[in-house]
């Protein structure tokens, strides 16, 4: 039987893992979009994007189902054993057919064949993709491991960084480096595999019985994938890899900042799908409502600072000649807010309800609205247009998902009024520093100790429940 962990260890370990996320970006970006500029960088996103799309059906839909299916059985190591050998031969089959449509593509088509060395380094991303199972560990609930490894190979990266990349000729590096630091441990989760289940044949498999889930979970992807990477996609076939650099700087910071807020959600789904499986609905209750109340505590506030903020962000990460991306950071923002609860609402509640048709539903609105506005405002308004089309998609799914949601009571006691006062007193004892010309860096460090320090302050003083809690298990353990 698998030992059960505690949830504040996994989700101390995730948020260590979302700081090294938060940190590692913010310490490689502002070095390298200096040296490789809008261009460059744009490059390498408009690969990633097109890359994304052939992992994405290599995967089948297998890293959220993956979680799920192993959760539900990780107390019989054989049943265990024997689903993750068939998921893994169904993701070793579409993994490698993915593959080699990628490379007829970039044979094929001109634009991809124009950078063909980055397309061929990003592809890696397929196999190492393959290979990792990160589903698996997740379900086991091995945060730690996954943080530890992760940190390891983000700092190797880093270093590469700083050797390898010094000017406009080295986004082939840059592209390489980043596949290193996100997918380079999935060789070492290979190699650790034994210690968790029987790497010998197991017969009699049934690939058959997964694929009705699989099917659905796939179409969730597909239409998630389609709805956060068509903007590049599009912005690189209509307009030109400098908008997608603009773009691409505004999404690098709104993507560190949504690993943030869905920390939380990331370690609670193997843990609600075990609690669904054993029927502890009180339970599962509880940790929704926690998992909302943190998002709506925690996106709000980010989302304005850094909507204010985002001049002074967009020139320290990036510099001065990403200027064309400060709009679109400021309209693509409220995301925030929109996928932190869409995280819970779809992946942490109807997903291990066995509800995810509805996910999907949701995720389809969302990808054929921002494809309609795409079309409309992106030869328009180009990096601000596709910001516009997707914080509209967002929308569109948590519509949908509250729609299909029968347990709307989550919602009920969320301290909305505490957290919008909050905000607004913090933005008016911090937003004076913003006039001072003490530089991009200093700004930002002295507007957001005093923003966010306001911020909690006053939620402590109102008598926030989850700041109390969070509080008194600080001091709880600073006291022991």
């Amino acid at each position: 039987m698998q030992k059960q962990k505690s949830l504040a260890i996994n989700f101390i370990m995730n948020a260590i893992l979302t700081m090294s996320s938060f940190i590692f970006p913010l310490i490689t970006f502002p070095y390298v979009s200096r040296l490789l500029l809008p261009e460059g960088t744009g490059k390498v996103s408009f690969a990633t994007s097109v890359v994304s799309y052939f992992a994405m059906f290599g995967q089948l839909g297998i890293p959220v189902y993956g979680i799920r299916a192993c959760a539900i059985v990780r107390d019989d190591k054989e049943k265990l054993s024997r689903t993750v050998h068939e998921l893994f031969f169904i993701n070793l089959i579409m993994s490698f057919i993915s593959y080699g449509i990628l490379l007829v593509g970039i044979v094929n088509v001109p634009r991809l064949w124009q950078d063909k060395e980055l397309f061929l380094i990003i592809s890696l991303t397929i196999i190492f993709n393959m290979v990792g199972m990160e589903w698996l560990y997740k379900a086991l609930e091995k945060y730690a491991y996954i943080a530890v490894r992760s940190i390891i190979f983000k700092l190797l990266a880093l270093a590469g960084m700083f050797l390898l990349i010094h000017g406009e000729e080295d986004y082939i590096l840059y592209g390489a480096i980043t596949i290193f630091a996100a997918s380079a441990s999935s060789i070492f989760n290979m190699l650790h595999v034994h210690n968790y289940i029987f790497v010998r044949v197991l017969k009699p498999y049934n690939l058959r019985h997964h694929f009705k889930a699989v099917a659905v979970f796939f179409a969730m992807s597909c239409a998630t994938t389609i709805y956060t990477n068509l903007d590049t996609v599009m912005l690189g076939f209509m307009k030109s890899d400098t908008d997608v650099g603009y773009y691409s700087a505004a999404v690098k910071i709104k993507s560190i900042l949504v690993s943030i807020v869905t920390s939380l959600g990331t370690v609670l789904l193997p843990r609600v799908s075990y609690y669904i499986e054993n029927r502890f609905w009180n339970e599962f209750r509880r940790i929704a409502s926690k998992a909302i109340r943190f998002v709506v505590i925690l996106a709000i506030p980010l989302c304005i600072y850094f909507m204010i903020y985002a001049e002074e962000s967009i020139y320290f990460l990036s510099g001065e000649t990403y200027t064309g991306a400060i709009l679109p950071m400021q309209i693509i923002m409220p995301t925030l807010v929109l996928i932190g609860l869409t995280n819970v609402t779809g992946i942490q509640m109807l997903v291990p309800m066995g509800k995810e048709r509805y996910v999907l539903y949701s995720e389809i609105a969302g990808a054929t609205v921002d494809l309609f506005l795409n079309v409309f405002l992106i030869p328009k308004f180009a990096a601000a247009g596709a910001a516009m089309g997707t914080l509209v998609a967002e929308g569109v799914v948590l519509f949908v998902q509250l729609h299909f949601l029968e347990m709307r009571e989550v919602f009920y006691r969320i301290p909305y009024g505490k957290v919008l006062a909050g905000v607004m007193i913090a933005a008016f004892f911090s937003v004076w520093v913003k006039w001072v010309d003490w530089g991009d860096f200093i700004v930002l460090a002295v507007s957001g100790v005093l923003y966010f320090g306001v911020y909690v302050i006053f939620l402590y003083i109102v008598k926030e429940p989850l700041v109390v809690e969070v509080r008194r298990t600080i001091l709880r353990k600073f006291l022991k």
